[in-house]
């Protein structure tokens, strides 16, 4: 398992750094937004791999979910990019290599599959233990419960902005 784990630990890690250096680098903030997708989605993977499933899930929740469609949304309603810069694939080579890595992908899951023969037994009912999620959501749920919700109130201000940007810019 530690080579498995290692392994897969420097490829999101380097998966992350490529998404991000692509990210700064796009002209089109479409596509710089989808990079940053990315680079959150490999961020979430590395926190699962370092057993913080929670974070890794609120990582592609709230971030890669939540927080990007609205920046996605925004972009696309001011209309800051054109059609034709949005996409980022060029030629036959980096369909190729995107289809080489698709199928290593798909070898590594029939591979974990396969070691997966036996199920594992099934534990005795346990009392549940104050775990990783009581231990996020109790503050924030009542000493930083103000600030969470002003960061909405601004994001929804955010959004009424755009559209009235957007609607003085079309009449």
């Amino acid at each position: 398992m530690g080579l498995f784990y290692t392994f897969h630990f420097y490829l999101f890690g380097v998966i992350a750094i490529i998404s991000a250096v692509a990210f700064v680098t796009r002209r089109s903030p479409v596509a710089a937004a989808l990079w940053l997708v990315n680079t959150m989605f490999c961020l979430a993977a590395l926190y699962v791999m370092m057993d913080a499933q929670f974070i890794g899930a609120i990582q592609v929740l709230v971030y890669a979910g939540a927080i990007m469609v609205v920046f996605l949304f925004v972009v696309m309603l001011l209309n800051l990019g054109h059609a034709s810069d949005v996409t980022d694939i060029v030629g036959g080579k980096t369909k190729l290599a995107a289809g080489l890595v698709g199928l290593l992908l798909l070898a590594e899951v029939f591979v974990l599959w396969k070691d997966d023969g036996a199920p594992a037994p099934v534990p005795a009912q346990q009392e549940l233990e104050p775990g990783v999620i009581d231990q996020v959501a109790a503050p924030l749920f009542r000493e930083y419960l103000l600030a969470f919700e002003i960061t909405s109130v601004l994001l929804l201000a955010a959004i009424v902005g755009a559209v009235v940007l957007a609607k003085r810019r079309v009449t």
